[in-house]
């Protein structure tokens, strides 16, 4: 007994043993994302830690532990993303405001010009691991100015010069290893001993600069963010942060200066998306086609994907084993090798499917230009996609119907059609509802399919943000993300926060109409 207990304890202490180096690995993490800004993961590290570290270590969390990993996996991946999403929505986040306040200001005090004093040539010598730089003035003379050693790096760096009579003692370097280190070279800012700071200016010489700004250090200054205000050297204007427009702007508010900066903007996406005339007609026109879209994917996919269900269950027809399998064959192919296929087969001058309709009928159909060509092919290629998955579901389903009563409608004289409609559709529609509705949430967010196929094209007249015709919410999100039209991840989130409503109120009428079936 005591033995028991014994190994029992060993056993528990190894196991606190491995959850506390877990924890600290964490923690060095956690350290290392705080320290580099990313408070938001940091936290979410620290919590799922902790949480994981009581479930595994604590009695009282000991029925968690086999919900836990799937717990941690939804959090991650589902909910904290999800709450990213929903914060960048309320932001001007975008490719023109992707940093902090405090990191603009720390550019525009990095900021510097060229006063137009005296400039030096400059010789580079290799002292070991790192460079030392000896500066000449172009009124000559014996004395020169020597740097302190550097090294090769990608942040600015200030180095102090002092005068001197003698040269480094290291190799000087041949301009075309100059020319390679020339990015660590315009980063360098040299303070001369009477406080001249010189830059680099071109590949032989420095020359003298100033900062553009300084801080403005006075406290009777009426406007907002004053303390982090700066004045212009060159002219003494003032510039500070505009909270409405996230820029630097002057007291007028009639220039801006880049880079904007974050700032928090509350519905205005959100108010954008449904009132701005460029956004909102573009917005309602794809959000109509994608439901279209979704919609008739839903219901080519299950009529074609029935009747082959149909054909290849019936008896009298032989090798039904080759047909199922080869009408299988375009659901086992990648999907975004048939799209590329596809887009091939469509193309207007050189694809198969215009060579044919040329020869028969003497047309051209401009798949990828005409609004209605350019839909049609992608719904053609989608029930292409998708009728297999319905051809399997339906099959399952058939062989599920007795025999009986297909045996007695034959008795009464009934036809296939008849068959169709008062036995086959009604015995397999319930199963089949929840698995449509989840179709058609999967053909509601089908972004691989437009990304590869049309890119959204052809694109609207008169919108503010790209969109296409053929574009569907995801893809039209996904393009002023990340599309080369300036990424407006603020927007592109408040779209997407739309999405997810939508998309959560399909599953919720899919449980409702699943717990109704049942």
């Amino acid at each position: 007994m005591s033995t028991a207990r014994a190994t029992s304890s060993s056993g528990a202490y190894l196991v606190i043993a491995i959850v506390a180096v877990i924890d600290l690995v964490l923690l060095y993490g956690v350290t290392l994302m705080y320290a580099q800004g990313e408070l938001a993961f940091a936290m979410l590290v620290l919590v799922l830690a902790a949480v994981g570290s009581w479930v595994v270590i604590s009695s009282k969390g000991y029925n968690y532990r086999y919900v836990y990993p799937s717990l941690l996996g939804v959090i991650t991946f589902i909910v904290f993303p999800l709450i990213y999403t929903v914060n960048v929505a309320f932001t001007n986040y975008s490719s023109n405001h992707l940093l902090s306040l405090e990191r603009v200001r720390a550019i525009h005090l990095a900021k510097t010009y060229r006063t137009g004093g005296e400039s030096f040539s400059f010789k580079m010598y290799q002292e070991g691991p790192s460079f030392r730089l000896m500066l000449t003035s172009a009124a000559g003379g014996e004395a020169h100015y020597l740097t302190g050693p550097f090294t090769e790096s990608d942040q600015p760096q200030e180095l102090k010069a002092f005068e001197s009579i003698h040269v480094p003692t290291g190799a000087a370097l041949p301009i075309r290893e100059v020319i390679k280190k020339r990015s660590t070279l315009q980063k360098l800012d040299i303070v001369l001993p009477d406080g001249t700071e010189l830059a680099m200016t071109s590949l032989r010489k420095f020359g003298a600069i100033a900062r553009v700004y300084r801080p403005d250090d006075h406290t009777d200054r009426q406007y907002p963010q004053q303390n982090l205000a700066l004045i212009d050297n060159r002219t003494e204007e003032i510039i500070y942060p505009d909270m409405a427009t996230g820029y630097y702007t002057n007291e007028a508010g009639t220039e801006q200066m880049g880079p904007g900066f974050t700032i928090y903007t509350g519905w205005a996406n959100f108010v954008r998306v449904f009132t701005d005339p460029g956004i909102q007609g573009p917005f309602l026109k794809i959000f109509s086609w994608t439901v279209i879209f979704a919609a008739l994917s839903v219901a080519f996919t299950l009529v074609i994907g029935l009747l082959m269900a149909c054909l290849v269950q019936w008896e009298p027809l032989k090798g039904n084993g080759v047909y199922r399998l080869l009408l299988i064959l375009p659901y086992a192919v990648p999907a975004f090798i048939s799209i590329l296929i596809f887009r091939g087969l469509f193309n207007q001058n050189f694809g198969e499917i215009n060579l044919l309709l040329d020869m028969l009928f003497g047309i051209k159909p401009e798949w990828f230009s005409n609004e209605l060509l350019a839909k049609s092919m992608v719904i053609i290629v989608n029930t292409w996609l998708g009728y297999p998955y319905m051809m399997i579901l339906c099959i399952g389903l058939l062989k599920s119907i007795p025999d009986d009563l297909y045996e007695a409608s034959a008795i009464d004289g009934a036809s296939p059609v008849q068959n169709l409609f008062y036995i086959t559709i009604p015995m397999i529609i319930k199963p089949l509802i929840p698995l449509l509705i989840a179709s058609f949430a999967f053909n509601f967010n089908n972004l691989v399919l437009i990304a590869l196929l049309t890119s959204g094209a052809p694109d609207m007249l008169h919108a503010t943000t790209p969109a296409g015709t053929t574009d569907i919410l995801v893809s039209y999100t996904f393009r002023i993300a990340f599309g080369s039209y300036g990424q407006d991840y603020g927007l592109a989130s408040a779209i997407a926060t739309v999405i997810f409503l939508m998309v959560g109120f399909i599953a919720w009428v899919n449980l409702k109409a699943t717990r109704r079936l049942q």
